[in-house]
């Protein structure tokens, strides 16, 4: 998704050349948001401090807890403020919260978005307060996971209906008697309680709390060669590092989407593979010139996400130092964006 675990800037009047100071009560709310030590405003509690500041030549970015959406707005960011000279401002916000952001005008883009029918609906094609930013050209998909170690071990643990059949060799003392069904963040869109209710399995899913503590764990399970059963998606790094194949689900199918739309606690099949998109604010998109027609270009492989969300997950690098890494060597991809 995501996980899973994915705003706009009202009315705006014309773009001015780049401010170089900001007014003081727009830095002491900046100052009061890193102090808490976390790379991004939580929007949940505040705007962003350079929204809708007059004269100022400013983009705002929503950006997810999962590391593949920050690669993508960590680029976006470095382009714009060193191609285009933007000051860009990011924002943490939850999935189905950031909708209402970027409708509210706090925020201009959502850089990947894993489908949200109802919102997508609500704002973009009822109200149109949101527009849609293109393909971001990373096709996603969530599902269930088991390391190929254990898979090769035990090939039948592929097929779901003999999940139970493993359940005692996936137990932790945080599930219980039961297997545990490993996910990382409550904020992400997931159907794994239903589908373990549904599809009556021996199984808790338990919530490592973040995607990066949900890495650590199987990184660790991993290195001790212990098998687990974990809610994972692509694209995403770790594959590189823990090789992992998928459980097969019941089919997803139109009928099994639909119905979960209407009651979430009925579905019952696979996850969908999404390709996932970009959405800009409407008013963003109409007057916010050349950033937005940036954005709306932006579009890159998982092979180039993996790479910077690597750079910044395992190899510790800042995001802006992933983002110019990656810039400095892929000119021929990201030049095609420039408006």
């Amino acid at each position: 998704m995501a996980p899973r675990t994915q705003r706009t800037r009202g009315a705006r009047g014309a773009r001015g050349t780049r401010r170089t100071v900001v007014a003081a009560a727009a830095l002491a709310v900046l100052a009061a948001a890193t102090a808490t030590g976390c790379g991004a405003a939580d929007m949940t509690k505040q705007a962003s401090p350079y929204a809708d500041a007059a004269g100022t030549k400013t983009v705002t970015l929503s950006v997810q807890s999962w590391v593949g959406a920050r690669a993508n707005t960590a680029v976006a960011k470095y382009l714009l403020e060193r191609e285009l000279g933007y000051r860009v401002d990011t924002v943490q916000v939850d999935e189905v919260p950031a909708w209402d952001a970027l409708s509210q005008g706090r925020v201009d883009a959502i850089m990947e978005d894993w489908g949200h029918p109802e919102q997508e609906k609500r704002y973009v094609q009822d109200k149109k307060t949101i527009a849609s930013g293109g393909d971001l050209g990373v096709t996603g998909h969530i599902g269930w996971w088991v390391p190929k170690y254990f898979a090769d071990a035990h090939p039948d643990v592929l097929d779901w209906r003999n999940l139970n059949k493993y359940a005692s060799q996936l137990r932790s003392p945080e599930s219980g008697g039961k297997g545990q069904l490993l996910d990382g963040s409550p904020s992400y869109v997931t159907n794994d309680k239903a589908l373990v209710k549904n599809l009556g399995l021996d199984y808790k899913v338990v919530f490592a709390g973040s995607e990066a503590a949900q890495i650590t764990q199987i990184q660790q399970s991993a290195k001790e060669k212990k098998p687990f059963l974990t809610y994972w998606y692509e694209p995403q790094w770790l594959f590189n590092e823990v090789p992992m194949v998928e459980v097969k689900l019941p089919a997803y199918t139109q009928e099994c989407a639909d119905k979960g739309t209407a009651d979430p606690a009925t579905v019952n099949c696979a996850y969908p593979t999404t390709q996932l998109k970009k959405f800009l604010n409407a008013d963003f998109t109409r007057k916010g010139g050349k950033a937005a027609r940036f954005l709306k270009n932006f579009q890159w492989s998982k092979e180039d996400q993996n790479a910077v969300a690597q750079m910044i997950a395992e190899d510790k690098l800042s995001a802006d130092e992933a983002a110019k890494r990656w810039v400095e060597e892929n000119p021929d991809v990201w030049m095609k964006w420039l408006p």
